[in-house]
């Protein structure tokens, strides 16, 4: 089976770092992936994609040797077997309040006896090989998201959970949990004192941290601080970004338009 050097290099206390994909775009996933990421996420949760998408798009990615994640919408079994049948080589499971969450988002990953997933993998096992069944158990990863009240007091229960790859903060969620505004790089000392909690108990249990950023300072200041699952920021993002500074830059040589004036001509 194809490794998953990315769980093989958390294994190892190695980082990493990820891109986000939001875009429903197949041409867009393909180029991102020969950026040179070590993972990409596909997110079904709040990006534009849904499982048609993700069919077209895994493929995309296996281009590379970018190792090719799907944040599930739900902690809902079907949706994690599907995308992984579909060649996903993990998960990223939102909200998990509790050992229980974490316990049905690993069942959901693994083959019995260790879990309950069905046996299908229609694309997975042309993408990853022929000995998918039997190896697939230690090459996909569970990750599960820590942004909520409840599981920040269950923290140790989730992350001692068997099978938890890694926990995956979500900055914005868990301001909401905070009382605070839900930002994605955050400097409140109260956020910054519950993520680095949050680093603390994966350390404690062996678990790889990880987190979204949606800046180079912030990934560089995780990365620094020893996560190893750092997310650079998001496809739509990168290209508004880069957009807006050029625009900026071109309009400088350009007349002022005189509809923005406050009149039509």
């Amino acid at each position: 089976m194809r490794n998953n050097n990315v769980l093989g290099a958390w294994r190892s206390g190695q980082s990493t770092i990820g891109g986000w994909l939001g875009i429903d775009s197949a041409f867009t996933a393909e180029t991102m992936a020969h950026v040179g990421f070590d993972w990409l996420c596909l997110d079904m949760q709040h990006g534009m994609l849904d499982y048609h998408d993700i069919k077209a798009m895994l493929p995309a990615i296996s281009t590379t040797d970018v190792v090719p994640l799907v944040r599930v919408p739900w902690n809902e079994p079907y949706e994690i077997m599907k995308v992984l049948d579909a060649g996903a080589y993990g998960v990223i499971v939102p909200l998990v309040n509790n050992r229980e969450e974490a316990e049905k988002a690993v069942a959901a990953c693994r083959y019995p006896p260790q879990g309950i997933r069905s046996f299908g993998p229609v694309r997975a096992a042309l993408y990853a090989g022929r000995d998918y069944l039997t190896e697939a158990n230690n090459e996909i990863a569970c990750i599960v998201m820590i942004e909520t009240k409840q599981a920040l007091d269950n923290l140790d229960d989730i992350l001692s959970t068997p099978g938890v790859d890694a926990a995956y903060i979500g900055p914005a969620d868990l301001a909401f949990a905070l009382d605070l505004t839900p930002t994605g790089d955050n400097d409140d000392p109260v956020h910054v004192a519950a993520v680095d909690r949050i680093f603390a108990c994966c350390q404690k249990h062996g678990v790889a941290a990880g987190i979204h950023t949606g800046s180079l300072a912030y990934t560089k200041r995780y990365l620094e601080q020893g996560f190893q699952m750092v997310t650079l920021g998001q496809d739509s993002a990168f290209m508004a970004r880069l957009a807006r500074q050029e625009l900026k830059e071109a309009r400088k040589l350009t007349p002022p338009n005189e509809q923005d004036a406050g009149g039509f001509y």
